[in-house]
């Protein structure tokens, strides 16, 4: 028990974050490029599959962390997440691809529920340095599980795939062996979830103004982000020929980036410049990489992918756990398992939406005429529209941003009036 609960959670979120990252530079070849022989539209498809099974599972598995306790939804969890990898490296065919990622998707409640236990463990102050330890094991995901998907991907497309499924049963024994509970029988979220009125109060804290602003901004940015992450690998592979391997490094520059901010700066800069300002600074960068990539190609070469990257990586590590924080401090302690799982199911709901965005806009009318290996029916208008698109949608987060930074500011300075 001497044992810092946060160095499990981390280590917990990590683990299943390498996994994650091996899906992402991987799976467009695996699905597009080998004997399933998918469409660009079906690949963006197969990404939404997984996030729509989290939307419409997300809430009830934060409903039953607050009822029965994080450890046990955090261990099924990660062992259905294991299962759908397993069906995914061994599938013969699409709809078995597709069930993969739908098993996954259902168990897919980690992520939330994690949240919710660094909410039982952090005070107010420290939460968005909490929430940044989720973001840091994000960044880290992306350095290690694309890079390893990349590698070995030489030794098979579909071994990635069974790695991660033995890597996600590993997790989930650590788990067990490691992580303290912390719902205890009279914790505030267990007595609401007894009482039967966690979802009246879930319903009511749903109605709360400055939550909402804070869903909606955290909507729009992953919508952004799951059509940059849905095509990126498509448009490296279509402008320079690009593998799973060499994807998976570009992906590894950009998580060492997000990693390193998450991890070690994040609480710095919010007791510095508070969460609104960061949401601000993050939506803005990111929509302005978003807004350049269409222009990097063979002749700026990959500096251009790694400034582009790098700019996005600072973005989305300025948004993501401030975010997150924002969320939580407006819900009350018994409300944290719930609360967390809504807000994953925003989450979830945007990673399904944006590939079905980038699924619809990416699609050529003209074929690509030359190489076979490029992927078929994109062109560099149907790159731009889909990455602008993107960029659209994030600059309008950034404009909610600031509008919400302005409203928070007034809202705080007229607490402090009350009170003094």
């Amino acid at each position: 028990m001497k044992r810092s609960p946060l160095i499990v959670i981390f280590i917990t979120v990590f683990i299943d974050l390498v996994g994650f990252g091996i899906v992402i530079p991987v799976l467009p070849y695996y699905a597009e490029g080998t004997r399933f022989g998918a469409t660009p539209r079906e690949v963006g498809l197969l990404f939404a599959s997984y996030s729509v099974m989290q939307l419409i599972f997300a809430p009830t598995l934060g409903r039953l962390s607050d009822k029965y306790g994080r450890r046990p939804v955090l261990l099924v969890s990660l062992l259905g997440t294991a299962v759908g990898f397993l069906i995914l490296g061994f599938a013969t065919t699409l709809w078995m691809l597709f069930l993969g990622r739908i098993i996954d998707g259902i168990s897919g409640g980690n992520i939330s529920t994690a949240q919710a236990y660094i909410a039982d463990v952090t005070t107010e102050e420290n939460r968005a340095k909490g929430m940044g330890l989720i973001g840091a094991a994000f960044g880290l995901g992306f350095v290690f599980g694309p890079a390893i998907g990349g590698v070995m991907s030489r030794w098979g497309i579909n071994v990635p795939f069974l790695f991660a499924g033995g890597l996600a049963f590993a997790n989930a024994v650590l788990l067990y062996f490691t992580l303290p509970e912390t719902i205890t029988a009279d914790h505030p979220a267990r007595v609401s979830a007894a009482t039967g009125r966690g979802w009246k109060r879930l319903v009511t804290s749903l109605k709360n103004r400055r939550l909402g602003f804070v869903l909606l901004i955290y909507f729009l940015s992953i919508v952004a982000f799951s059509i940059m992450t849905t095509v990126f690998s498509l448009f490296l592979m279509f402008r320079f020929g690009y593998d799973a391997f060499h994807n998976g490094w570009v992906f590894a520059f950009v998580g060492i980036i997000s990693a390193g901010i998450q991890g070690a700066l994040i609480g710095k800069l919010v007791k510095r410049f508070g969460e609104p300002v960061l949401v601000i600074a993050g939506t803005l960068m990111f929509t302005a990489s978003l807004f350049a990539s269409p222009f990097i190609g063979p002749a700026i070469g990959v500096l251009g992918i790694l400034l582009t990257g790098g700019i996005s990586a600072i973005g989305n590590a300025l948004n993501a756990p401030t975010l997150t924080s924002l969320a939580s401090k407006s819900a009350s302690p018994s409300e944290q398992g719930a609360i967390m799982g809504v807000t994953q199911s925003v989450a979830s709901l945007a990673r399904a939406v944006g590939p079905a965005i980038a699924a619809f806009l990416i699609y050529s009318a003209v074929a690509h005429p030359g190489f076979d290996r490029l992927p078929h029916n994109m062109s560099d208008a149907s790159i731009m529209r889909t990455l602008w698109a993107a960029a659209a949608i994030q600059f309008a987060g950034f404009l909610f941003a600031v509008y919400f930074a302005r409203r928070y500011k007034s809202e705080s300075r007229q607490v402090g009036i009350e009170a003094g």
